[in-house]
């Protein structure tokens, strides 16, 4: 079962949470996966989203290598949710870390396109995990940070957004930690 640690509404009238708890029970329109540009779902969040999802998630990622190439930072692939509660997965490919320069705004990047490509989507809600700050190792204060920033940004500059809630999933103590204290720092809390 997943829990909501806090949530807030943000200026521009979404809802904002952050949820301890498993991504691939989340029942919403979308969750978000921490992929890599080939959409090999081979280990960490992707392997547990393809691994619950089943196999239709691994074959139509497959599919959308073939007809679009290698995904970017910027502009996330999408599939059906498969198995899974989700209608649909986006497949967001944040950065490795330390491999450019550009980190940041390559997380920030692949924060933005998934609310973006939620929109096209048509979502309401959607589920996004601390994105690259797994096995890509991005650091995690830095991160969240980050993350808050551009979900906030996104949605200024995206006034016509549908989509009514974001949820921050987060697997681990250590993780919600960090980004409670950034929320905090961020909200005067």
């Amino acid at each position: 079962m997943n829990s909501i640690i806090v949530e807030r509404k943000l200026s521009t009238n979404q809802t904002l949470q952050i949820v301890q708890g498993d991504i691939t029970i989340e029942e919403v329109d979308a969750i978000v996966n921490a992929a890599n540009e080939d959409l090999q779902h081979g280990g960490g969040v992707a392997w547990a989203i393809s691994n619950k999802g089943g196999s239709a998630i691994q074959k139509e990622s497959d599919d959308w290598i073939r007809k679009h190439g290698p995904v970017s930072h910027a502009l996330p692939a999408w599939t059906s949710g498969g198995l899974l509660k989700a209608r649909h997965v986006i497949h967001a490919v944040g950065p490795v870390w330390g491999e450019t320069s550009d980190d940041d705004k390559n997380l920030s990047d692949a924060v933005t396109g998934s609310l973006r490509v939620a929109d096209e989507l048509k979502c309401k809600s959607i589920s996004m995990p601390a994105i690259s700050t797994g096995i890509f190792g991005f650091p995690k204060e830095r991160a969240a940070g980050i993350i808050l920033k551009s979900i906030d940004d996104y949605f200024v500059e995206n006034k016509n957004s549908g989509v009514e809630k974001v949820r921050i999933i987060l697997f681990d103590d250590s993780s919600v930690k960090v980004f409670l204290d950034k929320w905090n720092m961020v909200n005067g809390s």
